[in-house]
C-alpha cells in the first residue's frame, strides 16, 4: 500500500475572520505543493471588540471561542508538528490578549503564536506567491487585514521589502463609517487617513518597482468579485481597477448605507467592513500609483503551511499543478509529451513582433517565453477530459481547465488555458464567436501538433514548415511523407476548411 500524502493545518485568528486550512502535501517531478483539501471560515471581527483602552470585550472574546472550538473538532487526531496557529494584529494590541489565549488554545487544542507585523507580512508573500504565477521583475502584494494591512515586495519567493500599517478593514469601518453610513466627507476623511500611513513607506516602494501588483486574502478578493460582478472595471478586466474602485465608491455613497446597497455578488458578512476596506485600497491605488491589480485568497494561512513544511518552492508553481493534474487524471504522458515537443516546435518557426528598443525586446521575449509555457502545459492536459468520457472530451478538458482550483494560475491564465484546451480539436466556430481575444497562434500549432500526433507515435515528417500569411498560415509538408499517410492528407484538408469558416486563410502546401 502506498502511503498517504501527510496533511498539514494552519489557522489564522485574523482580526476579521478566523480561517482554518487543511492541505495534502503532494510531491511530485516539477517540485513540491501543498494542495487544499478542506477550508473553514467564520467571521469574528475580533477588532470590533477592541475598547479605546484596547481591551477585549468579552462577546467577542466568546465569539473567537466558539469559533476555536468548531475548528478544533476538524483538527482532533492531528499531531502537533502539523498544525501551526497563528494570530495577528488586535492580538498584538489587546491589553488583555494573554487572557483569551488561554481559553482559545485550550478550545483549539493547539498553541497560537502571536506573530509581529513583519512575520505576518513575511508569511502572507510566501502564501501569495506560491499561488500566482510567476513574473519577471519585483511582484508587490497588499493585505488588507482586519486591523493591518501588509505591504511587500518580493522577487520569485523571496520577500525584500516589507511593512506592516495600522490601518484594516474593521478598525478603518469603525471609525469613519459608523453604523455602515456612508457619505462624501466621511470617505474622503477615511482615503486621508490611510495616505498618511502609506506615504510613510510609499517613496521606497515606489523606486522599488515591480511588474505584478497582487491583493491577497479576504478583502482584495471580495472587492474584486463586485467590480466583476457588477461590471466596474474597464473592459471587462479582472482583478481590481483604479476605475472600477471609484465606480464601486460612487455606488457606495449613493446607497448612503453599505447595509442598503444593492450589488450582485455583495455577501452580507462583508457589508459591515466594506468602507473600510475600499477607502484603504484606494488609499493604495492613489499612493502608490497602482493602475490594475490580480488578486488571490492565498495569503497568511498557506505562507504558514509552506512555512511549517520548512522548505522553500524554486519552481513554478503553474509547472507543479500540471503535474499534479497529469497524475490525477491518468493522462497519457508520452502523447502528452509528443504534442508538446511539435506543437512548440512549430511555434518558434512564426515570426515575432520586432521590437523598438532593448526593453519592448524584453517585453516580446518574456511573451515568447510564456507561449511556449502555455502551449506546453495545454499540450500536457488537453487529454485529461478522456477521465471523463471520450465523446467531447476536449469539452471536459476545458471545464476542468476552466473551473478547477489551479494553484498558481490566474484567472486569465486559466482563461486562455481552458481556450486551447476546447480549441486545439473540433469546430473553431465556438471559439470566433467568442468575445474575449484567442491566441490563434498558439492555438494553431497545437491543432497542427495534435493532428500529426494522431498515431500516437513519433513517425512524423522530417519536416513540417509553417509560417503566417497575412491573417492566417501556410503548412508545408514533404509530398513523399504524405503520399504513404491518406488519413493526415485528408484531416489536414478538412483542418483548412475549418479555418476558413472563421475567415482565417489555411494553406496546404505539399514540397
Amino acid at each position: 500500500m502506498s502511503t498517504p500524502s501527510p496533511l498539514l493545518a494552519a489557522v489564522d485568528l485574523g482580526s476579521n475572520s478566523f480561517r482554518l486550512i487543511i492541505g495534502r502535501v503532494e510531491e511530485t517531478s516539477a517540485g513540491t505543493q501543498i494542495y487544499q483539501v478542506d477550508a473553514l471560515r467564520e467571521p469574528v471581527r475580533l477588532a470590533a471588540g477592541l475598547n479605546a483602552e484596547k481591551y477585549l470585550d468579552h462577546p467577542s472574546q466568546q465569539r473567537g471561542w466558539d469559533v476555536l472550538k468548531r475548528f478544533g473538532e476538524r483538527l482532533r487526531g492531528f499531531h502537533p508538528d502539523k498544525v501551526r496557529a497563528v494570530a495577528t494584529n488586535t492580538l498584538r494590541v489587546a491589553k488583555n490578549a494573554e487572557d483569551f489565549l488561554g481559553e482559545a488554545q485550550h478550545a483549539l487544542g493547539f498553541p497560537i503564536e502571536v506573530i509581529a507585523g513583519r512575520e505576518e507580512a513575511r508569511l502572507i508573500y510566501a502564501g501569495a506567491a506560491h499561488s500566482v504565477p510567476t513574473c519577471q521583475g519585483n511582484r508587490l502584494v497588499v493585505d488588507i487585514g482586519g486591523g493591518s494591512t501588509e505591504f511587500i515586495i518580493g522577487q520569485d519567493y523571496e520577500p525584500l521589502i516589507m511593512e506592516s500599517l495600522y490601518i484594516g478593514c474593521v478598525s478603518h469601518s469603525r471609525q469613519f463609517f459608523p453604523s455602515g453610513n456612508v457619505d462624501e466627507y466621511a470617505m474622503k476623511q477615511a482615503e486621508l487617513a490611510a495616505r498618511r500611513e502609506i506615504q510613510i513607506i510609499s517613496a521606497t516602494y515606489r523606486d522599488a518597482a515591480w511588474s505584478q501588483a497582487i491583493g491577497s486574502s479576504g478583502t482584495a478578493r471580495a472587492l474584486a468579485e463586485l467590480l466583476e460582478a457588477n461590471g466596474f472595471n474597464d473592459g471587462g478586466v479582472h482583478g481590481l481597477t483604479r476605475g472600477g474602485l471609484e465606480r464601486l465608491k460612487r455606488a457606495l455613497i449613493k446607497a448612503e448605507n453599505a447595509n442598503r446597497l444593492k450589488l450582485a455578488g455583495l455577501k452580507q458578512d462583508r457589508i459591515p467592513v466594506l468602507p473600510g476596506g475600499l477607502s484603504i485600497m484606494l488609499s493604495v491605488f492613489n499612493e502608490l500609483e497602482v493602475d490594475h491589480m490580480e488578486t488571490t485568497d492565498a495569503a497568511l494561512r498557506l505562507g504558514v503551511m509552506y512555512d511549517l513544511l520548512g522548505r522553500t518552492q524554486h519552481q513554478d508553481m503553474r509547472a507543479v499543478t500540471v503535474e499534479q493534474f497529469v497524475r490525477r487524471y491518468g493522462v497519457d504522458r508520452a502523447q502528452a509529451e509528443r504534442v508538446g515537443r511539435l506543437a512548440i516546435r512549430l511555434y518558434r518557426q512564426l515570426p515575432v513582433e520586432a521590437a523598438e528598443d532593448d526593453v519592448a525586446a524584453q517585453v516580446l521575449d518574456e511573451g515568447r517565453e510564456e507561449g511556449e509555457a502555455l502551449l506546453n502545459w495545454a499540450s500536457s492536459l488537453h487529454e485529461m477530459g478522456l477521465s471523463i468520457s471520450h465523446s467531447a472530451y476536449h469539452k471536459h478538458s476545458a471545464y476542468i481547465g476552466s473551473n478547477a482550483d489551479m494553484p498558481g494560475f490566474s484567472r486569465p491564465d486559466q482563461a486562455r488555458l481552458a481556450e486551447l484546451l476546447l480549441g486545439h480539436v473540433g469546430k473553431l466556430g465556438k471559439l470566433a464567436s467568442q468575445v474575449q481575444q484567442v491566441d490563434w497562434q498558439l492555438l494553431f500549432c497545437l491543432r497542427l501538433a495534435v493532428l500529426f500526433c494522431r498515431r500516437r507515435t513519433d513517425a512524423l515528417p522530417d519536416s513540417i514548415d509553417v509560417q503566417r500569411l497575412g491573417d492566417g498560415f501556410v503548412v508545408s509538408v514533404p509530398r513523399a511523407w504524405i503520399d504513404v499517410n491518406p488519413l493526415t492528407d485528408y484531416s489536414l484538408q478538412r483542418e483548412a476548411q475549418e479555418w476558413e469558416k472563421i475567415g482565417m486563410r489555411y494553406k496546404v502546401v505539399y514540397a
